[in-house]
């Protein structure tokens, strides 16, 4: 079961490349970067691994504490 939801996932993934390749959307918006083709795909991709780095910075600066926190005394 979980191999279905792993398969239905990398087929989502391809499709929604293939749809922003592929699909031409019309150009009412008027910005250079919308005729750049899987522009948001890549943005979304290059923001999400942002965030996750940032987050882990954070964590390890504000959050993890050293191995023997709680035997020193």
């Amino acid at each position: 079961m979980k191999r279905m939801y792993w398969l239905a996932l990398v087929l989502l993934i391809i499709l929604s490349f293939a749809g922003e390749l592929f699909v031409k959307v019309s150009d009412s918006d008027g910005h250079w970067w919308s005729n750049i083709p899987a522009f948001y795909a890549i943005f979304g991709f290059i923001g999400c691994v942002v965030i996750i780095i940032a987050s882990k910075a954070l964590g390890k600066a504000l959050l993890q504490k050293k191995e023997d926190y709680y035997d020193s005394e």
